[in-house]
């Protein structure tokens, strides 16, 4: 009785085929530019270019640790209210690293720090080492 309730409760998925797209329907974006490399070593390029104005080219190679895809590329597109975006990346050991005018930064420091603070955390520090030495 147990597993024919679990079974009536379970969630049943029934996946369909797509919705068929119309022709002149504007939400399809022509792919103008697909080109793709892979070689046996593992090494790749790939560069796509959309009818909206994606722009995108990465290229990698297994030249990381342990074999680790290196990849080294970059990406623009025209943001909603009309700004062109650009973006460069590597991602390698030390993880994705984008580069871009348009990522966020984060704020300067609003002030110098008081030179009783600095007193007060090299006074700490001293006391770290001379407990160390203990």
């Amino acid at each position: 009785m147990l597993l024919l309730s679990v079974l009536v409760a379970a969630p049943y998925f029934c996946y369909g085929a797509p919705a068929k797209l119309d022709s002149d329907e504007e939400d399809v974006i022509p792919i103008l530019r697909d080109d793709r490399v892979h070689e046996e070593d593992g090494r790749f390029n790939l560069d796509v270019e959309t009818g909206n104005g994606i722009i995108l080219s990465q290229g990698g190679s297994p030249e990381g640790p342990e074999g680790a895809i290196i990849m080294a590329g970059e990406f623009s597109y025209t943001a909603p209210d009309g700004t062109p975006v650009h973006v460069k990346f590597v991602a390698n050991e030390n993880g994705y690293q984008p580069e871009s005018a348009h990522l966020p930064v984060a704020p300067e420091f609003p002030h110098e720090i008081p030179q009783f603070v600095l007193d007060q955390i090299e006074f700490a520090a001293a006391q770290d080492a001379a407990a160390a030495e203990n």
